[in-house]
């Protein structure tokens, strides 16, 4: 929401949620006392989480330009599936039916909500699903990495992690937007309100609370109750920005979200 109601580039808004988001977490570090190395980092897979974070910011945040907040979150979602198909051939995973099933289930719920006729789509949208796609994916490698990077860590909230991540894709994004030609200033005033809400309330606050909460609640509870985001951010998207949708979109976006939730479960 607050990426669509700023009126600078995507590469700009990503920018200022990791950079503001990062000096906030640097905060938290200081004032919780504590230190920012808990054990031996491994550097080469924190280096991974942050090329795979700033690419994710980069493609959402274009994916939400070119068809909304909502698509583009319910693509993002897409995620689950990325994490799957790493489970099988990395760890040796075997997903059960009722994931398998999740899978064809999704496509055909975005298959509705996008249309069935490819061809009839203009550019801008065919690159909106795309990137969103492709935020799903580069998601996915982000969060193996930084899963890989905290094992047999003591179990605190990786904050000094995800500070680490959101200045190192700060110094990315900063380095794509002057490739771009894209200036970092901010020209309206209300902009310093979308993107500080943005960097506090979503990349810092919402991150921390779900940290926080999912070792206190079963996974299916908590994949649950992540699939409100697409949910919500759909809804919202409708009724803060205009979108209009048809019978076959809704029951498109509720497939996809079963399927996501589906895929999600252990």
């Amino acid at each position: 929401m607050f990426v669509t109601l700023s009126s600078v580039a995507p590469t700009v808004s990503a920018f200022y949620r990791v950079a503001i988001g990062g000096v906030v977490l640097l905060a938290i570090l200081w004032r919780a006392k504590w230190p920012f190395t808990r054990a031996p980092v491994p550097y080469a897979l924190l280096a991974g989480a942050i090329v795979f974070f700033a690419l994710d910011l980069a493609f959402w945040h274009r994916s939400i330009e070119f068809v909304g907040p909502g698509l583009a979150t319910l693509l993002a979602s897409f995620q689950v599936f990325f994490m799957t198909a790493a489970g099988i051939v990395w760890f040796g995973q075997r997903p059960n039916r009722i994931q398998l099933l999740a899978i064809p289930l999704a496509l055909f719920g975005l298959a509705l909500v996008v249309g069935l006729d490819w061809s009839v789509l203009s550019e801008q949208y065919r690159d909106g699903v795309v990137f969103g796609l492709l935020t799903g994916l580069v998601y996915a490698g982000y969060l193996l990495c930084l899963r890989q990077a905290q094992t047999g860590g003591s179990g605190r909230l990786p904050v000094a992690e995800l500070a680490v991540v959101s200045l190192g894709s700060a110094v990315l994004l900063a380095g794509s937007a002057f490739v771009e030609g894209r200036s970092l200033a901010i020209e309206r005033p209300i902009d310093y309100l979308w993107l500080g809400c943005l960097a506090i309330l979503c990349h810092v606050g919402g991150w921390l609370l779900i940290a926080s909460s999912l070792p206190r609640v079963p996974t299916a509870i908590a994949g649950l109750l992540l699939t409100m985001q697409p949910v919500l951010t759909f809804f919202w998207d409708v009724m803060l920005f205009g979108r209009s949708f048809t019978a076959t979109e809704v029951t498109g976006v509720a497939l996809a979200i079963l399927g996501v939730w589906l895929g999600a479960r252990r």
